[in-house]
């Protein structure tokens, strides 16, 4: 069932018809085989970016299509419905692709941009480590300067695209101050001394490789700083702000696609001589299920609209966040009550859709930091 979006422009909706098209044809076809066989999905990466959905937000003069994000979040959304791991790959390398954009100087931006959102470099976010999660003010990877070259050394943990990204964006220590003391990198991922653990055996999410990336004295040139030395906190917290809309948007598209299979077996699934669907009680759970996804949408495109508006959406970004995977991960447990005993079993998607959903409610921020980040926004406006 297509969800009935209302879109600003002319153009959204056409760039609307095309995203479904290759959700049809280039990703829903593969997704069950590639998830079973935990295959990485480069390949729809490239061919996204060929069709300029890498770089949604980012500006034209670069090869984005410099869309709204109430638009992007809802293009992300219908790919996160057809496959998840790409859908949250998508937004990965879109985080990974702010610094660059919102920090870079003229020429870094002219350099990285056009290759990021053109599909030919995938990009990985690499901030957390295996003591430095939830407080990233406690990272210990250390960037040491020595003329015009940085040198790291340090290990990132549970990070996405790990061992196939194409560059690496890098928060690291660069002096002692726990908040002024990081910094951000650009690292290509062919240089030397980067290396890589073994993929995390995930329950889900299993064609989206989440390794450790480790550094090994990698020397990266002065000309791939991003902002000044000492801002990478203020970029990584603000580059999170947006990514929480995107893991938002990929939760409800989650949720959209496990109400689509729900929907479908309750109306052929038979039981007393007639469709389960005939029965008050699959309709009211039916009902909740589609409460829930129409309520998270909205809730991610009011915090999208503050953001294009250039309205703060930090407190926002948290309850989208915290709203819509809490909302994916019932939506998803309810429809495989919905499809029973099938419903647990590998012939049909709605157990995968339940294993994904979990770690939307952990990554990009845990959502009792979600909380944390609503609570302390909200007392502080009082």
């Amino acid at each position: 069932m297509a969800v009935d979006r209302l879109l600003p422009t002319e153009e959204s909706t056409d760039l609307l018809a095309l995203v479904r098209d290759l959700c049809a044809h280039e990703l829903a076809p593969y997704a069950a085989q590639a998830e079973e066989s935990e295959t990485f999905p480069r390949d729809a990466f490239r061919t996204l970016g060929k069709a300029g959905l890498l770089g949604l937000p980012y500006p034209e003069q670069y090869g984005g299509a410099e869309q709204p994000y109430e638009v992007y979040l809802q293009m992300l959304e219908e790919i996160a419905t057809a496959w998840m791991s790409v859908g949250v790959g998508v937004s990965v390398h879109t985080m990974t692709s702010y610094a660059v954009a919102t920090s870079g100087t003229e020429e870094q931006r002219a350099r990285l941009l056009p290759d990021m959102v053109g599909g030919d470099q995938l990009g990985a976010y690499a901030l957390s480590e295996p003591q430095a999660g939830s407080d990233i003010s406690r990272l210990t990877t250390k960037a040491v300067r020595q003329g015009d070259e940085y040198v790291l050394t340090g290990t990132k943990a549970w990070i996405s695209h790990g061992s196939h990204a194409d560059f690496y964006t890098t928060f690291a220590r660069t002096s002692d101050d726990p908040k002024r003391g990081i910094s951000a990198f650009h690292v290509p991922a062919s240089v030397a001394g980067l290396s890589f653990g073994a993929p995390e055996r995930k329950m889900g999410l299993t064609g989206s490789t989440t390794t450790l990336v480790n550094y090994d004295q990698v020397r990266v040139p002065l000309s791939n700083r991003i902002g000044a030395e000492g801002d990478g906190m203020r970029i990584a917290l603000s580059a999170l702000d947006s990514g929480r809309l995107g893991i938002a948007a990929c939760a409800t598209g989650l949720a959209q696609a496990a109400l689509e299979v729900a929907a479908s077996y309750a109306l052929e699934r038979q039981q007393f001589g007639q469709p389960i669907a005939e029965f008050q009680g699959v309709q009211f759970l039916l009902a909740d299920m589609a409460a829930a996804v129409e309520s998270s949408r909205a809730t991610y495109l009011q915090a999208a609209r503050r953001r294009d508006l250039g309205r703060p959406f930090t407190q926002q970004a948290a309850i989208a966040k915290l709203v819509c995977t809490d909302a994916a991960m019932k939506v998803t447990t309810d429809a495989v009550q919905v499809l029973g005993g099938y419903g647990y079993t590998r012939e049909f998607p709605a157990e995968r859709y339940m294993r994904e959903a979990k770690v939307t409610q952990i990554f990009e921020g845990t959502n009792q930091i979600q909380r944390l980040v609503i609570s302390r926004d909200l007392l502080r406006s009082v």
